[in-house]
């Protein structure tokens, strides 16, 4: 056996402790909580709830402190045993549970809010300090992420606070430098963003009261949904304007708000294209535009080597020709042939 092969073992055995052990004492308390020995008796009780919501995410917290595993992860474990409490533990036996419920879980729903925003300040500061220019929140949102979140939920717990962050709190005009280019001014992909958002409205009432007469519960379920969706779609579109794309020292970045984005070597490009002509439909032809055919391009960039765009919640595509829009085109190919000489 090789040494990669080796860790790799290695690795798997310590995270079947690490997740393995927790497991086994929640099944051994699920077994306690199903038995007739939690009638009546308060002291077990209270050991029971003790045990799902300290010990349990301590004796973790303990076997993960000096693994790459975030020790934030300590918080679902806690909350999985809230969850195992509320389902298992009969009713009459759920006091201290509700004490929890009560006064303990909105303040650690309040520190980890505090938590997340002081870590993407200062992950914002240190980004400026880098950049030397206007910081991004969202890449600054998911390298604060990184560090305090399992690898996997990173990107949809970023995009989720993004879609907020750009919807509602940031109205600030961004202020475009002189290696950025906007792509959103003459797309018209706001007013097509716009015209779903509308869609969704339309048809949200329009189902609401026909989903009524079968099911109320069903129905109101649909619409929250549908609002959360126009909501999403609303986050979207704008931060197509705070995110712009921009040539860099040795690459070119290339962003469409916070669906789509790619970093390419300056290495990697072969030619770039002023043209609105259809782009040939081959796998590995792509536009930077989620939204394909709907929306038209005016840049296309062709490629050495694949390339990997990464979309909404991490999904990846690979391309070796992008088609994209830009509002000076002319300008943004000057610019880049520049800097490729």
């Amino acid at each position: 056996m090789n040494t990669n092969d080796m860790k790799g073992t290695m690795h798997i055995n310590r995270n079947l402790i690490n997740f393995g052990i927790p497991l086994v004492l929640l099944g051994s308390l699920i077994l306690l909580m199903k038995s007739s020995f939690l009638n009546g008796n308060d002291s077990l009780n209270l050991a029971i709830t003790v045990d799902l919501l300290l010990i349990i995410p301590l004796v973790y917290f303990l076997l993960i402190r000096k693994s790459a595993i975030p020790n934030t992860t300590v918080i679902p474990v806690m909350i999985v045993g809230l969850l195992v409490g509320t389902y298992f533990l009969p009713q009459e036996s759920q006091i201290y549970l509700s004490i929890f419920k009560t006064w303990a879980l909105p303040i650690i729903e309040i520190s980890i809010l505090i938590f997340v925003i002081t870590k993407v300040r200062r992950a914002i500061k240190e980004y400026k300090k880098l950049k030397g220019s206007t910081p991004d929140f969202y890449s600054a949102l998911k390298s604060t992420c990184y560090e305090i979140l399992p690898k996997k939920l990173v990107l949809p717990f970023a995009t989720e606070v993004a879609v907020f962050y750009y919807g509602f709190i940031n109205w600030k005009k961004r202020e475009i430098n002189e290696n950025e280019f906007t792509y959103h001014k003459d797309s018209g992909a706001p007013a097509l963003f716009g015209v779903f958002i509308m869609i969704i409205g339309i048809e949200t009432v329009a189902l609401h009261f026909l989903l009524a007469r079968w099911s109320i519960v069903a129905a109101w379920i649909l619409t929250i949904l549908s609002v959360y969706t126009a909501i999403q779609v609303f986050g979207f579109a704008k931060s197509l304007s705070k995110r712009p794309i921009s040539i860099n020292k040795d690459s070119l970045t290339l962003k469409y708000g916070i669906l789509n984005e790619v970093e390419i070597p300056f290495s990697d490009i072969q030619k770039i294209e002023l043209s609105s002509k259809s782009l040939e439909k081959q796998e590995f032809t792509k536009t930077l535009s989620p939204l394909g055919e709907l929306e038209s391009h005016n840049v296309i960039i062709h490629l050495k080597r694949e390339n990997e765009l990464v979309g909404l919640y991490g999904m990846k595509k690979k391309f070796n020709v992008l088609g994209l829009h830009i509002d000076k085109p002319v300008e943004f190919k000057e610019k880049v042939e520049n800097t490729l000489l």
